[in-house]
């Protein structure tokens, strides 16, 4: 990347930037972007207006020649290119995706980073040995049909019941768009049901899973969860201080039952069994516990040109904290990934991991190819717009996120993470549905960049949301919480925003710190990747 150190005068200097050396285009920096005739300090004139964030040819290149960023082939010129010119989608031919054959297996061994030691939070320690960085009651679905009948006992219980359990942050309905009318013995119909399950199970949620059923849909409680699925602790009735890890009985609300005499008799049902949870979770107390309890997922979303060059790159640096701190984190979204497989097969801390990625990826190329599209699909007109020409340059911007510790495994998607380290977690691209996977993977922190702005967020884990441009931190004041666009301008390195980052995980786990997301209460929906029939 070019030396920012010294561009104290962005707004009268004119700045791009190169990923790497062998590079032969750049991005344009300046807030606008800059008219033709603008002469760069090295000496390159610009032929065209180029909008921020889309790329400049730094040199001549003929027709059918290699656009490359991140000395990567990122696509073929469609005509000859001008030192100058502005290059964006319409000028380049997108390469063929790599094929999933002869790639470098677990081939990089670097040497061990030394552990971070002595960083902690302020969690809720659960019976299953996982940490809550919050305390909420959910209230689980087995189909849609019941979603308006919860969602009215919930405004209820936060009006009459959550005032009187100040240590229960906030009570949520896990609402989804499953549980009947599909084909639920089709082989990839686990994968909404096992989502499901493990979204039930999450680290903020305590153990106290509370279930609202219709009672004739298709996943019903105990499919979709088994028994043994549960712990919780029993604490004794004589002391209240002897506890041990049990199975608990499934605490079901099952609105079809002859019981239920009209609407008020299910939603009273719903508040009744809510406040044996509530009582439950009041008594939880935050403890200190050390970062490795941390399992954080990492997301892009409304991605641009910038989010490659400092947003993700920030992150990727704070994933490697994360890493020697002992933690677990979580990177995504097949497609955009899959132009960097030998990138990721290589950092494969085994060959069995290496082996593992590749076997998502084909069944990922496998599911598109039934739609009749490819990856090239994945890419936005909001992408286009923030100078990204296609999933290739998206890709190796998205990948930075990963930062540089070896991969130490791969999840299928709505699997459950069960270890430390850097984690490939399979998942579509699509922000809500990654997000949900993620929260079924059992995140209890969750970091969302952004370059052309989105208010995502969600209510079962602090969404942390990080800027790749400052002009986007400074109009969306009160939604991004950290501001990457300072890496561009050279007022802050990659490192700075990292350990800035780190630091704010460690409040915002704590309880210290809210995120703008939480203030504002901006909760999008769980969306469920179903791969199977609906019938």
């Amino acid at each position: 990347m070019a030396d920012l150190s010294t561009q104290a005068t962005l707004g009268t200097v004119p700045l791009c930037i190169t990923m790497d050396p062998r590079d032969n285009v750049a991005i344009v920096v300046n807030d606008g972007g800059l008219p033709p005739g603008t002469v760069f300090p090295s000496g390159l004139t610009l032929v065209d207006k180029v909008p921020q964030a889309h790329k400049v040819a730094l040199v001549d290149i003929p027709e059918g020649g290699e656009v490359r960023r991140y000395n990567v082939v990122i696509g073929y010129a469609l005509k000859d290119l001008k030192a100058g010119m502005w290059v964006h989608e319409r000028l380049l031919a997108m390469p063929a995706a790599r094929e999933l054959t002869g790639l470098p297996i677990a081939t990089i061994k670097p040497e061990p980073a030394p552990p971070l030691e002595g960083y902690t939070f302020e969690g809720y320690r659960n019976p299953d040995g996982s940490v809550g960085t919050r305390n909420i009651l959910a209230i689980t679905q087995t189909v849609q049909c019941v979603a308006g009948v919860t969602d009215f006992a919930v405004q209820r219980i936060k009006a009459e019941l959550l005032p009187r359990f100040p240590n229960v942050d906030d009570v949520v309905a896990l609402e989804h768009g499953y549980g009947c009318g599909v084909a639920i013995d089709a082989p990839d119909a686990i994968i909404p049901i096992r989502t499901l399950r493990n979204i039930s199970l999450n680290p903020n949620f305590g153990g106290e899973v509370m279930v609202v059923s219709l009672g004739c849909e298709k996943l019903q409680p105990e499919r979709l969860l088994p028994p043994g699925s549960i712990a919780v602790v029993e604490q004794s009735r004589l002391t209240g201080t002897d506890s041990h890890a049990t199975e608990a009985p499934l605490d079901v609300v099952c609105l079809q039952d002859d019981a239920h005499v009209g609407f008020m008799s299910m939603v009273d049902s719903i508040l009744r069994q809510a406040e044996i949870h509530l009582t439950r979770l009041n008594a939880r107390r935050r403890e200190t516990v050390p970062a490795s309890e941390l399992v954080v997922g990492v997301q892009c979303g409304g991605s641009d040109a910038f989010s490659g060059v400092t947003a993700n790159p920030a992150v990727g640096y704070c994933t490697d904290l994360l890493v020697r701190a002992g933690a677990t984190v979580m990177f995504s979204e097949v497609t955009e990934v899959r132009d960097g497989i030998d990138q990721l097969t290589a950092r494969a801390s085994t060959p069995e991991v290496a082996e593992a990625m590749i076997r998502e990826m084909a069944w990922y190329d496998a599911y598109l190819s039934q739609g009749r599209v490819d990856r090239s699909a994945n890419t936005t007109p909001g992408n286009k717009k923030g100078g990204l020409s296609n999933i290739v340059e998206k890709a190796m911007g998205s990948i930075v996120k990963s930062g540089t510790s070896p991969i130490s495994g791969v999840i299928a998607p709505g699997e459950k993470v069960k270890q430390k380290g850097l984690i490939y977690a399979a998942t579509p691209a699509s922000d809500f549905i990654c997000g949900t996977l993620q929260l079924a993977a059992g995140m209890n922190l969750h970091v969302f960049t952004t370059g052309r702005g989105t208010p995502y967020g969600l209510a079962q884990v602090p969404v942390i949301k990080v800027a790749t441009r400052a002009d986007l931190a400074k109009r969306w004041h009160d939604l991004m919480d950290i501001n990457a666009g300072t890496i561009a301008t050279g007022e802050k390195t990659i490192a700075d925003v990292g350990w800035e980052m780190f630091q704010f995980m460690l409040d915002v786990a704590s309880g210290r710190k809210k995120t703008w997301a939480e203030h504002w209460k901006l909760h999008n929906a769980l969306v469920l990747f179903n791969p199977a029939p609906v019938t």
